[in-house]
């Protein structure tokens, strides 16, 4: 470590010693503009062996035991550089060197599991419901949901998944290791909008590191680390998966890809369900969506309700459906001989006064009086093939189309027979 570096430590570690209470927000306000002092303090929890590491890590205990939004921001910052800390030396067997890591890991562990008054905290996660768009889906990308009585039964109303209470650590074991790490990613991932590109950095780093390591694909990544597998559960990958996602969109596309792929790799090897859900969820949404440049803001795509100038105005509606009726059957109801009940039926000329053609001296005529109920025939055939034709007809329509072809077809008859008793009266 550089003597320089070393300086601005030492520096930061005596200026907070002496500040009163009521300058510590101003304090707090100020720490974004010291330039060098988030890459030396880095450089300090790096260096397993540091003096200053021990301090350091007092400090940052007593910046989030404040209180102060500002300062707790400051302190979560370096929690992934000091994850990977701790996972190392528990690796490499050497546990006195990471004393001070544990103590501000758990004290950080402890102060959050309890409310202001030392009750314990009970979380609580809403989860959305896919017939509403929320920021993690839209329903129109979805498709189609049965509208099933299950369905509708569920319709608006929103599932909560509580977490908590938790219990008061002392101390670092394997089985509460990840216990307390998973909810300390937890934390970190509800202030990520404040994290710093570097904090950004280094929580793709942890991902890759704690997920290729002793594997095959530590080779391919040519990380000279660690190569002990370290145990991982899936409730971990998935916070990790959780910051990269935000990561990606906010400026560190390439290596939270390769963290992601990484993650992917060892939720595969493993068999973790849920983190290959997740992982493959964004995996797949990065395909249709374009990563923000380094400039770009700090933000997660989504997708946007469609408004009303995308709904199309062809839409098949109730309403659309009855108009487009009213203006068929106005189409079809025509008059005939005045009465309008008669419908679009074709109804031949028939003259009253016999039937035309030459006559014979008996009466008769030379075409036979059939011809004039086979041209009726005829047309009622052509005006049943159109009616038959037409797709567009409902069951109603068609049902009032045959009965006025019938009561056509009765007319025309008595009318033929009419005419048959009134030529043999005649003669």
């Amino acid at each position: 470590m550089l003597a320089m570096d070393q300086g601005v430590v030492e520096e930061w570690l005596s200026e907070f010693k002496t500040l009163p209470d009521s300058a510590i927000a101003t304090y707090a306000a100020s720490l974004k503009e010291k330039g060098s002092l988030i890459p030396a303090l880095y450089k300090v929890i790096r260096e397993n062996y540091s003096d200053l590491l021990e301090p350091v890590c007092h400090q940052l205990f007593e910046f989030y035991r404040s209180g102060v939004p500002q300062l707790q921001r400051f302190t979560l910052q370096f929690l992934p550089e000091l994850l990977w800390s701790l996972l190392s030396v528990s690796a490499a067997r050497d546990p006195h060197t990471s004393g001070c890591i544990e103590a501000l890991l758990l004290g950080i562990y402890n102060l959050e599991i309890v409310d202001k008054d030392g009750q314990s905290k009970i979380l609580s996660f809403t989860v959305p419901s896919l017939s509403k768009p929320s920021v993690y889906h839209e329903p129109s990308a979805i498709g189609s949901i049965a509208l099933t009585e299950g369905a509708l039964a569920n319709h608006g109303l929103s599932r909560v998944v509580y977490s908590g209470p938790h219990l008061q650590r002392e101390t670092f074991t394997a089985q509460n290791r990840f216990e307390v790490l998973t909810f300390l990613l937890l934390c970190y991932n509800a202030a990520l909008s404040y994290m710093t590109p570097a904090s950004l950095q280094s929580l793709c780093q942890l991902s890759s590191r704690v997920s290729i390591c002793g594997y095959p694909r530590q080779q391919m990544r040519r990380y000279k680390g660690i190569s002990t597998r370290l145990t991982v559960t899936s409730e971990f990958l998935v916070q990790l998966i959780t910051g990269i996602h935000y990561a990606l969109s906010n400026g560190e596309a390439e290596l939270g890809s390769k963290a992601l792929d990484d993650v992917l790799y060892r939720a595969q090897l493993e068999l973790f369900p849920e983190a290959l859900l997740v992982g493959n969820a964004i995996k797949s949404s990065l395909h249709s969506a374009a990563l923000k440049s380094k400039e770009g803001g700090r933000s997660i795509q989504v997708e946007i309700t469609p408004t009303a100038s995308r709904i199309s105005r062809n839409a098949v509606t109730s309403l659309s459906i009855r108009g487009h009726r009213w203006k068929r059957n106005e189409t079809q109801e025509v008059s005939v001989d005045g009465d309008p009940t008669l419908g679009s039926v074709a109804v031949p000329e028939i003259s009253v006064t016999g039937v035309s053609g030459e006559r014979m001296a008996n009466g008769d005529s030379l075409r036979p009086r059939s011809d004039g109920r086979n041209h009726l025939d005829d047309s009622l055939g052509a005006s049943s093939e159109v009616s038959t034709d037409s797709r567009g007809h409902d069951s109603g329509s068609r049902s009032q189309e045959v009965r006025r072809q019938k009561s056509v077809r009765r007319m025309v008859e008595n009318e033929g027979s009419g005419l048959a008793s009134a030529g043999r009266s005649q003669y």
